[in-house]
């Protein structure tokens, strides 16, 4: 009888692929399984550190929840978020500035620029438009008393009659009638000056409003940093001033006359600004100098801008920090 001589080596091949296979297929469960059981104990890991985001603000406002994005980055997530209010079919003004302006001390960089050019965008509508929004805790509607003043009703709000004129188009206080519903404000309003980038940020009480360029003290006599406070009878529009360098007094309708538009006269009440004297807020008539250090220690702003902070700062009231 004829013997297959492939038939021994065929079958001992067999019962090795057999067992090989077996053998690779044993490795890949056990494979899949330590990697499902690491993967399981990182994610339980982070679970158990990260903290339970608060669902709501300290003013009862449902707060944004924390998301990451692919960099990795809570404050760009947060702005995406805002951005959904203000796109929508009604835009949730209110809303989205609040949360934009809680991500100003997180925020650095581009992120930055793009919260503060957003918010003062925002507050040509909420704060220096006519429109009252009624979820608003900064501005609101008045109605006018017999016997009112405008300059009472700012005082009663913390805030200059002048920048009730300019947000309810009023050519003059007494243009004020009673019965008449007006928009206020709710101040004070506030600044904060950085040398290092010549930039002052206007706050309404602690929300961000707008930035300006300024114009500081040259060398030898730099902007002392400190607390300040606007002076009470310190505003004034276009005062004789004395240079107390050269000694030559300065007239307004002088043509070298050097304080611009406003002087709003500021007191040292904290740290390096305690004891100054003479020092003040005020426009300029060499607009170049602005952003650099040209001034004698004041702060200097274009003029149109030191009107406009002339309107919103309250004597005895509205601070003024300097910071490097």
């Amino acid at each position: 009888m004829a013997v297959n001589p492939g038939g021994y080596g065929e079958h001992r091949s067999a019962q090795v692929r057999r067992v090989l296979y077996i053998s690779i297929v044993v490795i890949v469960v056990a494979v899949v399984a330590i990697a499902g059981f690491i993967l399981k104990r990182s994610l339980g890991g982070l679970q158990e550190v990260a903290p339970e985001p608060a669902n709501t603000t300290e003013q009862g406002q449902p707060a944004a929840p924390v998301a990451m994005d692919a960099n990795g980055s809570v404050v760009s997530a947060q702005i995406a978020q805002a951005m959904e209010l203000l796109n929508q079919p009604t835009p949730k003004i209110i809303e989205a500035r609040d949360r934009l302006n809680e991500l100003l001390p997180m925020a650095q960089g581009q992120e930055l620029l793009f919260i503060k050019g957003k918010l003062a965008e925002l507050s040509d509508k909420w704060l220096f438009g006519k429109v009252v929004y009624p979820e608003d805790k900064l501005t609101s509607s008045y109605k006018v008393a017999p016997g009112d003043m405008l300059s009472t009703i700012g005082k009663k709000h913390n805030v200059p009659y002048e920048i009730l004129m300019q947000i309810n188009n009023m050519a003059k206080p007494e243009a004020l009638q009673a019965g008449v519903a007006i928009k206020v404000i709710n101040g004070p309003f506030h600044v904060r000056v950085y040398r290092s980038t010549f930039t002052m940020d206007l706050y309404l009480q602690n929300t961000y409003v707008k930035s300006f360029s300024v114009g500081l003290g040259k060398q030898g006599m730099e902007t002392p940093t400190g607390r300040w406070r606007a002076k009470e009878g310190g505003k004034l529009i276009q005062p004789i001033w004395t240079d107390p360098v050269t000694g030559k007094t300065y007239h307004p309708e002088d043509p070298d006359y050097p304080l611009g538009s406003r002087w709003i006269a500021i007191e040292g009440i904290e740290g390096n600004a305690v004891g100054k004297k003479g020092f003040a807020i005020h426009g300029t008539k060499n607009p170049e100098q602005i952003g650099t250090p040209g001034s004698q220690g004041c702060i200097r702003l274009h003029n149109g801008d030191a009107i406009l902070v002339y309107n919103l700062m309250m004597p005895g009231q509205s601070l003024v920090d300097v910071v490097d």
